[in-house]
């Protein structure tokens, strides 16, 4: 009995033995190396370590627009979301990502995240029949007209002169107007914000919708109460005397 148990034993240990051949002590396993940064190209993973912190993790919901939102994505082209993303926009909160331009994003890794916001989260046919502003502002705005218009299609939520209601935000807080390019706010009065109820461009004032060049000059009327010191006024005993 003795000596069957040490042949058992004798067998066993071979088996261990020879298991360990094909994988030599201190050789990672297939499918064990850990993927270096520049080379991850998968949507998913790539979104939620760049974009979702300020833009949701649905495309929607954080403190930046939607993008997750069919009418931003229509008005807006690859050409367009690949370079906000690439460069950033400066002035405002959004940075750029592209090694090229300081961030720690590869062309390819852009190009993934550029392809998979439109292929979730656009929707083919949305402006159908419609005619909407053009992303980018094609004339200067007039300052005293913008502040028609915003009458005319904002202030029944946003409160006269821009200053907030119980149905919309501040406008013309200016911390608010620090923080958002002229583009930035063009954007949002097209699409509006999904997420928040607020309407696009077609929605404010029922059967009228702005048009391009009443779109132009609510920005450059919001644009011009912008503030050289955001956020004052400042307590003097804040600041040390030199």
């Amino acid at each position: 009995m003795n000596a069957f148990r040490h042949v058992c034993v004798l067998v066993a240990l071979a088996a261990i033995l020879l298991s360990g051949c094909g994988a030599p002590h201190g050789q990672p396993r297939n499918g064990s190396e850990v993927i270096a940064p520049n080379e991850v190209l998968e949507f998913g993973t790539l979104y939620a370590e760049n974009c979702a912190g300020c833009h949701g993790a649905e495309g929607h919901g954080g403190a930046a627009i939607a993008l997750a939102n069919p009418v931003y994505l229509a008005i807006a082209d690859d050409a367009t979301v690949r370079k906000v993303i690439a460069n950033g926009v400066r002035g405002t909160a959004m940075p750029a990502f592209a090694e090229s331009a300081g961030g720690m994003l590869t062309e390819p890794q852009i190009d993934v995240i550029t392809s998979g916001i439109r292929s979730r989260w656009s929707q083919r046919g949305i402006l159908e029949g419609a005619n909407p502003p053009a992303y980018a502002a094609k004339s200067t705005g007039n300052v005293a007209h913008g502040e028609t218009t915003y009458n005319t299609y904002c202030e029944s939520c946003h409160g006269p002169a821009g200053r907030g209601s119980p149905k919309g935000s501040a406008v013309t807080n200016d911390s608010f107007l620090a923080l958002v390019s002229d583009q930035g706010l063009r954007t949002i009065v097209i699409t509006g914000r999904p997420e928040l109820r607020a309407p696009d461009w077609r929605g404010n004032a029922p059967g009228k919708p702005m048009s391009d060049q009443e779109v132009t000059d609510v920005v450059a009327w919001l644009a011009s109460r912008r503030v050289q010191n955001p956020g004052g006024p400042y307590s003097v005993s804040n600041y040390g005397q030199h």
